[in-house]
């Protein structure tokens, strides 16, 4: 359920998308150490290239499955209500994600 206090909106997640979430960001995370101790370690170049590209892509599958579930809950529970600027809202974060 989104809620707004101050003009900020909130969200409350279910255990188990905020579960999967948190977990894409740990596994993020330690991908990010991991890239650190190998520059850290003078690995070569080509090698953390493509660990940062596993980085970026597992951002990407993060933003995915964001995405995915503010439409399914957010964007949809807002048009039901009636509340139509979401849709410009998500078309401008659309945009901003395609840059």
């Amino acid at each position: 359920m989104e809620k707004e206090c101050c003009f900020k909106k909130t969200k409350e997640r279910s255990e188990k998308e905020y579960k999967s979430l948190i977990n894409r960001l740990n596994r993020i995370e330690g991908q990010i150490r991991g890239i650190k101790g190998m520059v850290e370690r003078n690995a070569y170049c080509t090698d953390i290239l493509i660990q940062v590209a596993a980085a970026n892509a597992a951002l990407n599958a993060f933003n995915k499955e964001l995405l995915a579930n503010h439409i399914k809950t957010c964007v949809a529970d807002d048009i039901r209500s009636g509340k139509d600027e979401t849709v410009d809202e998500l078309v401008a974060t659309l945009q901003k994600l395609m840059k």
